[in-house]
């Protein structure tokens, strides 16, 4: 089948790394250059006049053809993340561009798209965050870094060990990386949340009971102490217990025994325990609401998780790994976060920290089909149109920028490369940004 190019322009087409082909009104390929033969494992001599779906064979050829899309609407689609199947039957990620294709008149006589491998930008993506993981725990930020350092040498200890920060900062996956670290990771991992219970239920909880023990007790059963024999028991939100159960909990962790209720009969506890509240004990202790011997008993090592909003460098990251293990979950292909996004998530100050981060990304995949997450695609308080009113009213939305951008540089230390890349725009554009709004570094 005859092309709609020069000679010249084939010479040109094929001299580069993009893969590039043009189709015909009817959808048949007309060209097919060396970088597409390259990147789908198609010759060209096989893929010139026959229909372009049989030859690019994407994940949304069926459903939201891209060269369609332009075909039918004039618009042109630029990189766009999608998948297509080689001829060797394995599936890679591209980005694709497309465009109307026009003769001399101005006539549409056609479409061409351009794509472009992005297998080795995901292995890269993959290789840093093994770089960056310990267990489930991902992190670049130095203050993280830090922890995850200490991590093996508190483990090797059976000290009590206490993990301070706000709820979804990560304390859980701590606690179990610790487990696993130590020498009881053949041992049970039990975790329980003190504040979700109240005092009766939480007494039995950790203790157990015997039948005739209280009211429904019907038979006897075991606490979490026991079912973490030899393993670890994590108390969760351990600032939540009350006064009188303080004064039990000190009495087990200074015995390493308990006594179930209704028992007479003392048990003996080979449990490590480790503890994590989002409060701050220390202040709760001065303000005589928890007990200063028990503090000091569950306090021999502690560790505070940074907020997200102190981490921002770990958002790209932990968006990523939660795209990974979403798309396993409900069998999708999203190939991740586009421009748009990331800037809105680097923006954000996440009061919910990476238990938010989380839930965002999975609202995300029950509105996107494919390809790269979108703003439309998130949370309503995430989207750029939605304005919480009281906490930018009164401001303009130059001034928005400004306190947005101030923001960023403080948070990079004025570093400009750093701030760039955060914001997710080139160092140019943050340049031009700077001199528009009168941004200078403070003295």
């Amino acid at each position: 089948m005859a092309s709609h190019l020069t000679p010249q322009s084939e010479i040109i087409l094929n001299s580069i790394a993009d893969g590039v082909f043009t189709v015909d009104r009817d959808w048949r390929v007309t060209f097919f250059n060396q970088a597409a033969e390259t990147i789908t494992g198609v010759p060209a001599a096989e893929a010139l006049g026959r229909p372009c779906y049989e030859v690019f064979r994407a994940n949304v050829c069926e459903s939201a053809c891209v060269l369609r899309h332009t075909l039918e609407t004039g618009k042109p689609v630029v990189d766009q993340a999608i998948a297509i199947l080689r001829a060797d039957g394995r599936e890679i990620p591209i980005s694709v561009s497309t465009a109307l294709l026009r003769n001399e008149k101005g006539e549409i006589i056609g479409g061409v798209e351009t794509f472009r491998d992005l297998s080795l930008v995901v292995e890269l993506r993959r290789e840093i965050e093994r770089q960056y993981r310990l267990g489930d725990i991902i992190s670049k930020s130095p203050q993280m870094q830090k922890i995850l350092a200490l991590l093996p040498e508190i483990a090797r200890s059976d000290s009590t060990v206490l993990i301070e920060g706000e709820s979804g900062t990560g304390k859980e996956l701590v606690a179990r990386a610790l487990h696993h670290l130590s020498s009881r990771a053949q041992g049970p991992f039990v975790a329980i949340n003190c504040g979700a219970l109240p005092d009766t239920l939480l007494e039995s909880e950790l203790f157990g009971h015997t039948a005739g023990a209280f009211t429904d007790a019907r038979k006897d059963r075991l606490g979490r102490f026991a079912l973490a024999e030899k393993g670890t028991l994590f108390l969760d939100e351990i600032g939540d217990i009350s006064p009188a159960l303080q004064i039990r909990l000190l009495r087990v962790l200074e015995e390493r025994a308990y006594m179930p209720l209704g028992s007479s009969k003392t048990i003996k506890a080979d449990v490590r325990i480790i503890a994590a509240t989002h409060r701050d004990l220390a202040k709760l202790v001065e303000e005589g609401i928890f007990r200063r011997d028990l503090y000091y008993r569950i306090n021999v090592v502690k560790l505070t998780l940074p907020r997200l909003a102190e981490r921002k460098e770990d958002i790209p990251l932990l968006a990523q790994h939660f795209i990974e293990r979403f798309n396993k979950l409900k069998g999708k292909k999203i190939l991740g976060l586009s421009h748009e996004v990331l800037s809105i998530f680097m923006h954000h100050h996440w009061p919910g920290n990476v238990r938010e981060l989380e839930n965002a990304i999975e609202h995300a995949f029950i509105l996107c089909p494919s390809g790269l997450i979108q703003p439309q695609h998130l949370p309503e308080h995430l989207r750029p149109e939605y304005q919480p009113g009281p906490l930018l009213s009164g401001l303009t939305l130059k001034e928005i920028e400004k306190r947005a951008l101030w923001e960023a540089l403080e948070r990079n230390h004025w570093r400009r490369l750093a701030t760039a890349r955060e914001l997710g725009i080139d160092k140019n554009t943050l340049r031009r940004k700077l001199k528009r709004l009168g941004l200078v570094p403070p003295k």
